[in-house]
């Protein structure tokens, strides 16, 4: 049998490729980012359908989440983390169970990768708004997507305009779980334009 993954929930969406910034402080999170670095290992995120992050019983979570990966872990304040994170493979919570001291660990099972697409001609428009995008966030100071873009590719596409559409957190979980890149894509196609950003 596989190990346990350890769990974090969270009120936000881990996509594949995605950059996830935590600011950790609670014990169970601390010993668990120290682990994470001293073996190299991930932990999975997954969304919070009712409850808080903080609160260590009564929250519920969506059954399939994200490996992610630490990027960063630094420390500017005693007792406080700051970690940056890497969304990696997705996966499907088959069991869960929670520890004494809160921490959810699940038995998983890997989703399968999205095979690389290219976005179909009428889907141009969609991809040309998000490098647009992203050249406005840059010149903002902002830089919301690790690096290489790959704007060749559908599912890469898509999953970087669901980290900063206006959605709700439900809708957003259902498109990281939609097994075909070009679907997801579409449906990100077809919201752009009923609100005017792409024409």
């Amino acid at each position: 049998m596989a190990p346990e993954l350890p769990l974090f929930p969270l009120q936000a969406v881990l996509f594949p490729d995605g950059l996830l910034g935590l600011k950790i402080f609670e014990a169970r999170y601390l010993d668990l980012i120290t682990t994470c670095l001293r073996e190299r290992s991930a932990f999975g995120v997954v969304a919070l359908r009712t409850g808080s992050e903080a609160k260590h019983r009564g929250a519920t979570f969506e059954d399939a989440g994200t490996l992610a990966e630490l990027i960063s872990v630094d420390s500017d304040q005693p007792g406080i983390l700051q970690a940056s994170c890497r969304g990696t493979q997705r996966f499907q919570v088959v069991a869960s169970h929670q520890r004494s001291d809160g921490l959810w660990l699940a038995q998983t099972e890997a989703i399968e990768a999205d095979a690389p697409m290219a976005p179909t001609p009428a889907q141009l428009a969609t991809v040309r708004g998000l490098a647009e995008a992203i050249a406005t966030l840059k010149a903002q100071n902002t830089t919301p997507f690790l690096e290489p873009y790959r704007f060749d590719d559908a599912g890469w596409v898509a999953n970087r305009w669901c980290e900063i559409l206006p959605i709700s957190q439900a809708a957003k979980h259902k498109l990281m779980t939609l097994p075909d890149p070009i679907a997801r894509l579409q449906l990100v196609d077809d919201y752009l334009r009923s609100k005017g950003v792409v024409g």
